[in-house]
């Protein structure tokens, strides 16, 4: 699954503008940008229905979880502090894993609601945070999330895309997921190329193969300078579904996805590269914070020569590896980089100080008898000591009697 964004104007896309709900308590404060873009045109509302989604998980971790070894990398960079711009259909903010986000802006004039359910699955993905109970969590959970919405259906506008990238820019995101695919256009290219003028890192996904989609180069994933990724199956090879035609960069988990959905629910059987690039652009998150001083490009460069298991056309380096990306020591990169960002002090933990053992009465006991025998010894040598001198004066003969 992708979003497509045409080359030409859309009509109306639906929903009027709701009034804005303010996010659960646990939120940080959020602000709610209303900025009418060009395929935003005044209608009458219509239904906002994105298919049915799950309430209970599967048992077990999900396999893209398991295969990327995110907690692992957690002990380096959870993306803490870092700004994750997420250009999609919209999202559940009343999900209980998404709802710590710092900006939303709606370029639809439709509301932030997500009637398609893209936006939300790609945003969990990215940044959705741990709930307990549930197997399912973000790459970055400690990232910052700027939501905007470029479209409140499957299909886009091309100069919405290209404004909410601007939009990006604006509100200082360290990077921006385009899980969007359309055709080259010189106002789009333009927005890209400003992005990563500012040091953001861009990241896009290559698109997939369909009925309907033919397999030729997709946009912003084939700018150079962005980071393409296709859709990799959990054995590691590219999806059938991934396109070949798009200068792909790496690979991300694309088959068979979990992922949060609307409703406050989880849909279970997401495809495309859509999802992988939400991996990507959460491992980019981890490594920004990992290594703030790194430029976008270099950060590009670091995932892209970690990736492993490159096979055939259209797998780049092969699938995204969130551990190496933040743990790995490159020779190409400059002297006295990359510079880390200081751990978080870990607890002291419960064995740390050591505590007064209890006392031992057995051994006590032991010590003491031992003692006692050793002084009744001595005591017994020193009487030796004294009384055999005067018997051998003697003779051994019995002293007299007193008279």
């Amino acid at each position: 699954m992708i979003g497509r964004v045409l080359p030409a104007a859309l009509l109306a896309l639906g929903l009027a503008t709701p009034a804005v709900a303010t996010p659960a308590a646990a939120s940080p404060v959020v602000t709610i940008t209303t900025a009418v873009g060009p395929a935003a045109v005044a209608s009458a509302p219509e239904e906002c229905n994105p298919k049915k989604g799950v309430v209970k998980l599967p048992a077990g971790e999900p396999w893209a979880q398991k295969r990327l070894d995110i907690k692992t990398a957690w002990r380096l960079s959870t993306g803490a502090g870092v700004r994750v711009a997420i250009i999609d259909s919209g999202l559940d903010t009343k999900h209980p894993q998404l709802r710590w986000f710092s900006n939303f802006v709606d370029l639809t004039g439709t509301g932030y609601r997500d009637c398609v359910g893209h936006g939300t699955a790609v945003t969990g993905i990215i940044a959705g945070r741990v709930y307990p109970g549930v197997a399912f969590h973000g790459v970055a959970p400690q990232a910052t999330v700027i939501e905007l919405k470029q479209s409140n259906k499957p299909e886009g506008h091309v100069d919405n895309l290209a404004l909410a990238i601007e939009k990006a820019v604006q509100l200082k995101a360290d990077v921006i997921n385009i899980s969007i695919k359309t055709f080259d256009n010189p106002t789009l290219q333009a927005a890209i190329m400003n992005a990563l003028a500012k040091d953001i890192v861009v990241v896009a996904a290559a698109g997939n193969i369909t009925d309907k989609d033919e397999n030729v180069p997709a946009y912003p994933g084939s700018y150079e300078g962005v980071l393409a990724v296709g859709s990799a199956t959990p054995d590691g090879r590219r999806a059938d579904s991934s396109n070949t035609a798009t200068p792909v960069a790496v690979l991300g988990p694309g088959i068979d996805i979990i992922a949060p959905w609307p409703g406050s629910a989880y849909k279970l059987d997401l495809e495309g590269s859509s999802f992988g690039a939400a991996y990507v652009s959460g491992t980019a998150a981890l490594v920004r914070a990992r290594f703030p001083n790194l430029d976008q490009d270099q950060v590009r460069r670091r995932i892209i020569a970690t990736a492993g298991g490159a096979v055939g056309k259209g797998t780049g380096a092969g699938m995204v590896n969130p551990v190496q990306a933040v743990s790995a020591v490159l020779p190409f990169e400059p002297a006295g980089r990359p510079v880390v960002a200081a751990p978080p002090p870990d607890p002291i933990p419960a064995d740390a100080i050591a505590k007064v053992p209890p006392e031992d009465v057995v051994a006590r006991n032991i010590s003491l008898a031992v003692m006692a025998g050793a002084l009744i010894l001595v005591a017994v040598a020193g009487a030796l000591a004294l009384v055999v001198p005067l018997g051998r004066r003697r003779g051994w003969r019995a002293g007299r009697a007193a008279s």
